[in-house]
Formats: C-alpha cells, structure tokens, sequence
C-alpha cells in the first residue's frame, strides 16, 4: 500500500473499558469533533483524486437524503475557519493550500475535497431501522458504497461475524437515541495492511471470513476509525462521520503496546 500514516492515533479502543464493548459510545464536544492532523495533506490528496477520477465509488446520495446533506454541508463550512482553513464567498482554502471552489449543488461532494472525514448519512427507513441514504466516503475499510446504499444498518453490516443481531438490536437503540445537541463517539481499531481506499464486494468479504484466518503479524498497520454521530435538527437524519487513522505497530507506546495484547482486536485482510 502507498502508506499514509499518522504517528499516533488519539483515541484507542482498547485501552478503554468503555470503549472496548461495543458500541462503546461516548459523549462528543462539537469543538473536537472534526480534526486536521498530520496525514491531512496526503489524505486529502487521494481524497481529491479519488473524487475526480472515481465519483461513482466514492459518492452516492438518494432523493431523500439531499435535504440532509445540505445541512451537514451548512453545519460544516462555519467551523472551518477555526481550523485554519480560509473560507470565502465563493472558495476555500485547505490548510495545505489548496483552493477548493464551493458548490452547494453539490454538498457531500465539495465537503469530501475540505475534511478528512467520510460523511454518511442515515435516516429512519419506516421499517424500525436508519438505512444509509447518502455518502462521501473515500476510505472504506472493506465495503462498497454501492452495496450499502439504502440498506438498514443490520444488513450493511453483512458479513461482520461481530456484528450479531444482539449487537444491531444495540446499534439502532442508540442511533434513535442519538438527540439534536448531544452527539456521540465511538472508535474501532483493526490490523491491516490494505490502502486507506479499500472497497470489497459482499462476497469478496465473505470469502475472507471464511479463509483460513491470518494473524496480527502478517499486518504491518493498525487501523483505526473515529467515528461520530450527530443528529442534525432539520431533518432529523443522523451522521455518522468516520476520520481514519493508520499508525505503524512500532508507533504505539509500551503502554498501548501492552494494552493491545492484553485486549486484542481485530484483523483485515
């Protein structure tokens, strides 16, 4: 893989017992929520090429979703400045210096080229369940977006082995309980030694779990996704931002080093 790296990875899930039991959710302050770090310049250039020479993979949004992405779009531009971007009537400046012309005809697309966080939209199906409605996401960690689109969030786990359906039963207690104002965190961490962009079928992935099982060793990277929800209050959508992370096994502490073998996680292929 062309390796994009950070040096650290703030938030460890295993290093945590609340975060360690999934959903393992925590509350959010709004002020921490988006992040510019280190990998900043190099992820959102493959961001940038991703999003103009592979749009169909990288974004999708359905009719209903638009409303939805219009405010994570408004919700968003005001708290750039504050994160050392520069932002016009009709551009943006990145911190890296790139100028990113505004288009709100096209939200989750022009937001994707701004932060380092893939954007999904979920929204209540009329089933009892949120279904995935609309996306940006350039980093997907073993999944298609065009397989997950309109899918309830049990299905779009298929074929997760963890994600059971007590799990979903969970999931979806806490994507309804997800309220305007207080948002939530939750991390996730696996060994990898795939790209940051790394789209796998259903079956692809289903043929993986089935393999004979690799093991941490043979992965140089761990991995991991921040991920965020937020209940925006027009439309009453939830989303679910994912910021990824991917350190090098030695960049972890003794500390963490001893965390991880006490509490293992686990390992992508």
């Amino acid at each position: 893989m062309d390796a994009i790296l950070q040096k650290h990875i703030p938030h460890l899930p295993w290093m945590d017992a609340q975060t360690r039991r999934l959903p393992g959710t925590k509350p959010l302050d709004m002020a921490d929520w988006l992040v510019v770090d280190e990998a900043y310049a190099a992820q959102m250039a493959l961001r940038d090429h991703l999003i103009a020479q592979r749009p169909a993979a990288v974004h999708a949004m359905l009719p209903q979703a638009e409303g939805a992405a219009r405010e994570v779009y408004d919700l968003i531009l005001p708290l750039l400045p504050g994160l050392g971007f520069t932002v016009g009537l009709d551009a943006v400046e990145r911190p890296d210096g790139v100028v990113v012309p505004l288009n709100a005809g096209q939200p989750l697309m022009t937001l994707g080229r701004l932060v380092q966080e893939d954007l999904c939209i979920m929204q209540e199906d009329g089933a009892g369940e949120h279904a995935l409605t609309g996306a940006i996401l350039c980093f997907p960690a073993g999944w298609m977006l065009n397989e997950k689109l309109g899918r309830p969030m049990m299905r779009i786990h298929q074929p997760v082995a963890k994600y059971t359906e007590d799990v979903g039963r969970r999931v979806q207690r806490l994507m309804d309980m997800v309220r305007v104002g207080a948002p939530l965190w939750r991390a996730n961490g696996h060994h990898s030694d795939a790209p940051l962009f790394n789209p796998l079928s259903e079956e692809a992935s289903h043929k993986g779990y089935q393999a004979v099982p690799v093991v941490a060793t043979d992965k140089p990277f761990i991995r991991s996704e921040r991920q965020a929800l937020i209940r925006l209050p027009a439309s009453g959508a939830v989303l679910f931002s994912i910021h990824t992370y991917v350190i090098r096994h030695e960049d972890l502490t003794a500390e963490q080093a001893a965390g991880l073998a006490e509490h293992p996680i686990h390992v992508s292929r």
